[in-house]
């Protein structure tokens, strides 16, 4: 089993008006995890941070796409449909809000949306 990712401190993505964002950093708070709070529609994530957390999330990037909000219903179906990772990676970097959230980066583990059992495997 790999060792958990308890690190001195935890990066979150996450957007303030983000109902699963507040239940994730609940969730962290009630397990004394330590965050570094970062709001994803001002800063979204890097293009070389992408390029790092992708892979660690063990998710494709279009896995990363928010498809239930605004932005993501704004692209057309079939631009979505067509597009390259190196695309979709780049939008991502471009709008916060089309990143699904929160994104957690800790140690080696990097989750994407929240999931108390991934959590709970996380940061026991």
């Amino acid at each position: 089993m790999p060792p958990k990712a308890r690190a001195a401190r935890a990066l979150v993505l996450s957007y303030a008006g983000c109902s699963t964002c507040k239940k994730a950093l609940k969730w962290l708070g009630d397990h004394d995890v330590e965050v570094e709070v970062r709001a994803i529609v001002d800063e979204p994530p890097t293009a070389a941070e992408l390029k790092v957390w992708v892979p660690k999330s063990s998710k494709p990037v279009r896995k990363w796409l928010n498809t239930s909000g605004l932005s993501y219903r704004a692209l057309d179906k079939d631009v979505v449909a067509a597009a390259k990772d190196e695309e979709i990676m780049r939008w991502l970097t471009k709008d916060g809000k089309l990143v699904k959230r929160p994104v957690l980066v800790a140690g080696d583990r990097v989750l994407v949306g929240f999931d108390a059992d991934a959590y709970a495997d996380a940061f026991g």
